[in-house]
């Protein structure tokens, strides 16, 4: 059969997409994209010596954004889910990566949108100027933060052997050109930090990887150059510096899709481009049409993730973390990406890992919500651990199959009171950073203290699983999966509750009747071959 296709758009709706797209990759002209020449401004042409002094610059005529980015969960990190009730947010989960933020801020908010937030018992910094405006706005092509400086750029001397949130080595950063230079985000404003999240390129999310800076078609359709060159902001659609598409509380579904781009600015959705009946109105659009209440998007769309050359993390052990020879730390190199690049296997700091290219995800039954292991929820040691439960059922009219990477891992847990733990890593300065004493019982004793939770002193591992939903890394319409990817007895809806999926058990009653009528016909045939053999005979008897 054919592979499934969007609904092909006209040159008009391309046209309006494109503008929609209209800040590109790579420096930009200064105001090409905008009303106004931030070269002109003699405010934007001081020697900063500081990224405060530019937001202190940016905010005297843009009143109002220190104030909305404030608000967000970029800056916050902090969700207080309005369905589960839960307290969510970057500041508060445990992931099974890099454990926890708590305890290891100057590293982890490396990445924070905004200067200076290294503890997280407290908010963050709360002066107008705390705000890193240049993160998002900076074309230039050449501002960075140093990937353990709590959210500052390297600048002029920058210290030799010091990073980037990348993992390049860093270089002073311009402040002035930067500030200069200021338009609409590219793909690389925001990939600097969400491409790289958990500790390196395409480690966490698996649809999200220094591919998509400049995709093929082939990886992504909308963000590829030869396709719709979409910002991540295309979708991602914002109103006062909330943006939307958080994992927290996803739109699963969306019966309102307009098939306007940029009509709805309140969800990010397939269907608020493409509408709720995408495909073509011939006969197998019209049945794939009929599909869109059961299906997401991305389930046909995206057959596989982690596309482009870049792999993924699939596995992380960190119960084997800490091993030693002669004494030292060592790494081993166990993974050729497709690219020729080396990739680890183990680490002394973070254990054993795997790693996948091309990775076909696992589906389930999505609403939109999650609920998560946090530190004081009680888990059953001899059972995996579901860090983050994805919620949905066949019969609450929202949920849909939804594609996703599942991260299996291996963490810490407190053995007495049965409470997945944070841990102190980072820090090569202080003694109770795992990473610099090899130590769990000081490690998980601090992170502990760092995130305010009671701690009994004995700790074990624990199998987890953590779930991150697909969406990226569209394919062409005609490399999306075609109907025997699922209609079929090693189909990849097989054992999905909810799901009655014609042509997968060939033992079933439909595929018992299947083959009766398969033998029915054969034996119709044999029967009339047989009649007309023997009338054949007859006739040349009498002839």
């Amino acid at each position: 059969m054919r592979p499934m296709r969007l609904l092909i758009l006209g040159p008009m709706l391309a046209a309006v997409m494109a503008c929609a797209a209209a800040a590109q990759q790579g420096p930009e002209i200064p105001g090409s994209n905008s009303t106004a020449d931030h070269t002109k401004f003699e405010i934007l042409k001081q020697d900063f010596k500081s990224g405060p002094e530019v937001t202190k610059a940016c905010i005297s005529c843009h009143t109002e954004a220190d104030d909305q980015m404030m608000h967000s969960i970029h800056f916050n990190w902090d969700f207080d889910h309005p369905e589960t009730g839960q307290q969510l947010g970057k500041r508060n989960v445990i992931n099974a990566f890099c454990g926890s933020v708590a305890g290891n801020e100057p590293r982890c908010t490396s990445c924070h949108a905004g200067y200076g937030w290294e503890d997280m018992n407290q908010p963050p910094p709360q002066q107008s100027t705390a705000v890193d405006c240049l993160v998002c706005h900076d074309r230039s092509g050449q501002y960075t933060k140093t990937a353990t400086g709590a959210g500052h750029p390297p600048l002029d001397p920058v210290k030799p052997g010091t990073k980037t949130i990348t993992g390049a080595e860093a270089w002073p950063v311009d402040l002035a050109k930067a500030a200069q230079s200021v338009g609409m985000p590219g793909r690389d404003n925001c990939g600097n930090c969400h491409f790289y999240g958990g500790g390196g390129d395409n480690v966490k999310h698996g649809d999200l990887s220094s591919a998509l800076y400049n995709p093929s078609r082939d990886v992504d359709v909308h963000m590829s150059a030869d396709g719709e060159n979409f910002t991540c902001s295309t979708c991602h659609v914002s109103d006062k510096h909330q943006w939307d598409g958080s994992r927290y509380a996803a739109h699963a579904s969306d019966d309102k899709g307009t098939g306007k781009p940029g009509a709805r600015r309140d969800v990010s959705t397939c269907q608020s481009c493409h509408g709720n009946e995408p495909h073509e109105a011939n006969l197998k659009g019209i049945k794939l049409n009929d599909h869109t209440d059961v299906l997401a998007c991305q389930t046909c769309h995206i057959p596989e993730f982690a596309r482009g050359g870049v792999a993924t993390k699939t596995v992380w052990d960190w119960s084997t973390a800490g091993r030693l020879k002669d004494g030292k730390p060592y790494h081993e190199d166990g993974f050729v990406q497709s690219d020729g690049k080396h990739l680890h296997t183990y680490l002394s700091t973070k254990g054993d890992f795997d790693w996948g290219e091309n990775v076909t995800p696992i589906y389930a039954w999505f609403d939109g919500q999650v609920e998560y292991t946090t530190g004081e929820k009680t888990i059953d040691p001899t059972k995996v651990v579901e860090v983050n439960k994805v919620k949905g059922d066949r019969a609450d009219g929202r949920s849909r199959i939804w594609p996703f990477k599942r991260m299996e891992g291996r963490q810490a847990y407190d053995k007495n009171l049965l409470h997945l733990v944070y841990t102190h890593v980072w820090g090569p300065t202080t003694d109770t950073a795992f990473w610099t004493n090899f130590d769990w019982g000081k490690a998980i004793e601090a992170g502990m203290k760092a995130a305010g939770q009671n701690y009994s002193g004995e700790y074990d591992f624990v199998d987890t699983h953590m779930y991150w939903p697909i969406t990226h890394m569209v394919a062409p319409a005609d490399q999306a999966l075609d109907c025997e990817s699922c209609h079929a007895t090693d189909g990849r809806m097989v054992g999905l509750a909810g799901v009655f999926m014609p042509g997968t058990d060939p033992n079933g009653w439909v595929g018992m009747l299947g083959k009766l009528i398969v033998l029915a016909a054969l034996a119709g045939v044999a029967l009339h071959g047989m009649i007309r053999l023997l009338g054949g005979k007859k006739g040349g008897h009498h002839g």
